[in-house]
């Protein structure tokens, strides 16, 4: 008999009587240890006979890393029968195992173990909620994310939704996030993950929520789009809010946009607004540092 077709048979085999090696005198960590090489082994079986053998496993049940294992096997199956299974211990297992159950929903791709996850989330703790968006992210069903944000009824998900959409790219759905709830400092960085410097700039220019508008601002700086430098050099300009302009200078900062800076010093008749962009200057080791400096040095402001 080939050494494979050998291997599979043994280890078949010990998945559905793993209770003689424990009566040889094996230590638990060793019976396990078989079971988790028997697993790897399965995946190399055709499904008619893998799938029972890991029911009968799951049935008696093992440590959180046995199962872990069994529902990355199961999730390498095509069949709705494997499905259904993932789905089972997606609902009703604990710790690191469940997450792994619900993830391989999202790998697997059933159509009706994926409308499965939508039950799962609502009743899940935020360890299974997290699982939930992963899974979604790996099935790449963005509709079903963008539905969590619209229904989202504490701060907490809606962030975790809404951040899962900029790394999914979901511009389109973003943009309706903001239509239908507004501006949020969630908004922001999901822009700014997802590196989308035009809505940056509407939320920058955007004066219904101070705090948000700030944010953005400074977001702006960090994605640094072609137009950036104009843009926050005409909300500094525009403002008459002392957080919008400072929230200002701190993106042309982050941009590293010293010429523009430069060009408020040269502008401004405030000695101490002038005193803030020549700071900026000098943090950002800009070459204008000095000649500002000594221009002021000389009285030549």
């Amino acid at each position: 008999m080939h050494t494979r077709i050998k291997l599979i048979v043994v280890v078949l085999a010990t998945l559905a009587t793993s209770s003689v090696y424990a009566q040889d005198g094996n230590s638990a960590r060793d019976k396990e240890e078989l079971q988790m090489i028997a697993l790897e082994a399965l995946i190399h079986v055709p499904e008619e006979r893998a799938l029972p053998a890991v029911l009968r496993l799951l049935e008696k049940g093992g440590s959180d890393e046995l199962m872990e294992s069994a529902m990355f096997v199961l999730g390498q199956m095509d069949s709705p029968e494997a499905a259904q299974a993932l789905v089972n211990f997606a609902r009703t297992g604990s710790g690191d195992a469940q997450e792994e159950a619900i993830q391989m929903i999202g790998m697997n791709g059933d159509e009706a173990a994926m409308a499965a996850l939508q039950d799962i989330y609502a009743s899940g703790d935020e360890d299974v909620r997290e699982a939930v968006l992963e899974a979604y992210l790996i099935a790449d069903d963005v509709d079903a994310v963008f539905q969590i944000a619209m229904a989202a009824t504490n701060e907490e998900d809606y962030e975790n939704a809404v951040e899962m959409l900029a790394v999914m790219d979901a511009h389109d759905e973003l943009a309706k996030l903001r239509e239908a709830k507004g501006s949020s400092e969630a908004l922001v960085e999901a822009y700014m993950i997802s590196d989308n410097h035009e809505e940056l700039e509407k939320l920058a220019r955007d004066g219904i929520d101070p705090e948000v508008q700030a944010e953005a601002i400074e977001a702006l700086g960090i994605v640094d789009g072609p137009n950036t430098e104009a843009v926050l050099l005409e909300i500094y300009q525009a403002a008459n809010d002392e957080d919008i302009r400072e929230a200002a200078i701190e993106g042309l900062f982050l941009g590293d946009h010293d010429e523009a800076i430069l060009q408020l010093y040269r502008a401004s008749t405030s000695a101490r607004e002038k005193g803030e962009l020549l700071e900026a200057l000098v943090i950002m080791d800009s070459d204008f540092a000095m000649q500002v400096i000594d221009d002021a040095l000389a009285g030549d402001q």
